[in-house]
């Protein structure tokens, strides 16, 4: 029979598998494209600047942007929520919000919060800033904790509590520096961008008709370089004026079908982006294809979206824990909750009717609170 102590702590450990972990105090980002090419994960941030990657970001993240959110009260007192409330407001919220979606493009997102005091009566503890801060400013440690790089300090600084949030997308115990959507673009930008140029190198070979001029035998090398000067300015010109016995020929570039070639590769790794960013094509690629492949694609992109949400919410859910507990104290917080669209919200509201009057499953007062934000004295009782 196992000893009971055996059973009562963490045996298998990153420390106990890799033992230079335990000596620097840092686990390195595994990222599969970060340790083959030994390039930082600001080479991500780069990506930005390419227009497709850009557009395909800036969709995902419309898809939470555009929707309302409320306050749940969850038990808290009216009067407290609406102080909560009044502060959640007086945040730039939606650019807290993009700050969150960063971290599915990076895998993670550190977010620093600045509090100060207020003047007046009572006085609060409050955010007076919320920012983003770089990724490659920050690595985890052995036991999956957040630490600063700091110049002199090799196993960086703790972070106090309540100063941040590290937002995560898909970590693992192997990996909590989390899945970066950017990661699986590396290559497909890298790739079109090389295909780009080669197609502006063929297009300044091959754009332009090729001029032939021949002159004849015993001619001069002063007549012949003034010849190809001719011929260089008639480029741009269009015009040249020759002896007779010069003969010139327009020859066109027929190269289409190295053109598609390009457009193609291109066309390959702009569709590859838009799976790993958005995991569908159709919304970003002008595509013909059938109204069933159109409602599949757009089910994919809300349950993209949904994933979003429980990000959003996740993270201002813990700015909320930080606000309660530095100025109201308790264990009740209010939610904060973003609202899907009105036809998806009314699914929402038809399930559970069918459910509770199917009399199998009741459905307690928590739930009707957390889920559609009634407060406890609107919810009475029904016999059966």
């Amino acid at each position: 029979m196992p000893e009971k102590r055996n059973l009562t702590r963490e045996l298998v450990t990153r420390n106990s598998r890799y033992s230079f972990m335990s000596y620097i105090g840092m686990l390195p980002n595994p990222d599969k494209i970060l340790s083959r090419t030994g390039k930082s994960i600001d080479v991500y941030r780069d990506l930005k600047n390419d227009p497709h990657v850009w557009s395909c970001i800036q969709s995902r993240k419309s898809g939470v942007l555009s929707l309302e959110h409320i306050l749940i009260p969850n038990g808290m007192s009216d009067a407290k929520v609406r102080e909560i409330s009044k502060i959640i407001n007086g945040l730039d919220i939606y650019q807290v919000i993009r700050d969150i979606l960063e971290a599915p493009l990076f895998g993670f997102q550190p977010i620093e919060i600045t509090w100060e005091t207020t003047a007046g009566g009572r006085k609060y503890f409050l955010p007076k800033k919320i920012q983003a801060k770089p990724q490659e400013w920050f690595f985890f440690d052995g036991e999956g904790n957040l630490r600063f790089r700091k110049k002199g300090e090799p196993k960086g600084v703790e972070l106090p509590e309540r100063k941040f949030i590290c937002v995560r997308y898909e970590p693992g115990y192997l990996n909590p520096y989390g899945n970066a959507l950017l990661s699986k673009c590396y290559w497909p930008v890298t790739f079109k961008n090389g295909g780009m140029r080669f197609w502006v190198n063929f297009m300044e070979k091959f754009g332009m008709p090729i001029l032939t001029g021949q002159y004849t035998r015993g001619a001069s090398f002063d007549e012949s370089r003034k010849l190809a000067e001719e011929l260089a300015n008639m480029t741009e010109d269009a015009v040249i004026v020759t002896p007779s016995d010069i003969d010139i020929k327009l020859h066109e570039a027929n190269r289409s079908s190295s053109v598609d070639l390009y457009k193609d590769l291109i066309k390959h790794c702009n569709a590859e982006v838009s799976k790993a960013i958005l995991s569908q094509t159709l919304t970003t690629e002008l595509e013909m294809g059938s109204y069933a492949a159109s409602k599949t694609h757009f089910r994919i992109r809300q349950e993209v979206i949904q994933s979003d949400i429980k990000l959003v919410e996740s993270a201002i859910n813990t700015l909320i824990r930080y606000i309660v507990d530095l100025n109201f104290g308790g264990s009740e917080y209010p939610l904060f909750k973003v609202i899907l669209s009105d036809s998806e919200n009314m699914q929402a509201v038809d399930r559970d009717i069918k459910i509770s009057r199917s009399g199998s499953i009741r459905f307690t007062k928590k739930y009707w609170m957390d889920n559609y934000g009634f407060k406890e004295d609107e919810i009475e009782a029904v016999g059966t």
